[in-house]
């Protein structure tokens, strides 16, 4: 899968002030993560915009909206956006600004622990080789 290189620019154009954001290669397309979570992507020339679930019940009565799924399942909280969505600047301002608000009420990520067997097999590997 690819994704539209000139939607990725107007992105980054509305991201270009906001250094908390990554850009990350995803499911065959590239994703804009806020504190390492997802808030935006594109998948070939779709805007894929992770919302609230109210958000995304509103979002999907609009004509250009449509259920992420990207494994033949809806993916609860991700639409997309379908290239007359967000044609105009506005219009893919709004969506941006909308994903990135959402996220920005999720807790942050906490780091898991290791499992005790990954460290016992890391150790036993650094003796072996003594």
């Amino acid at each position: 899968m690819s994704y539209d290189e000139n939607l990725a620019r107007r992105i980054r154009a509305i991201f270009d002030d906001n250094p908390q954001i990554e850009e990350r290669p995803m499911f065959g397309g590239l994703a804009f993560l806020l504190g390492g979570k997802m808030c935006c992507g594109i998948l070939q020339e779709d805007l894929v915009a992770r919302l609230s679930h109210e958000r995304c019940t509103e979002a999907l009565k609009q004509d250009h909206v449509r259920p992420m799924d990207f494994t033949g399942k809806p993916m609860k909280g991700y639409v997309y956006v379908g290239p007359e969505g967000y044609r105009d600047s506005a219009a893919l301002k709004r969506w941006v600004n909308s994903t990135v608000e959402f996220v920005s009420t999720l807790p942050r990520k906490t780091r898991k622990p290791r499992k005790k067997a990954a460290r016992v097999a890391r150790k036993s590997k650094a003796g072996a080789r003594r």
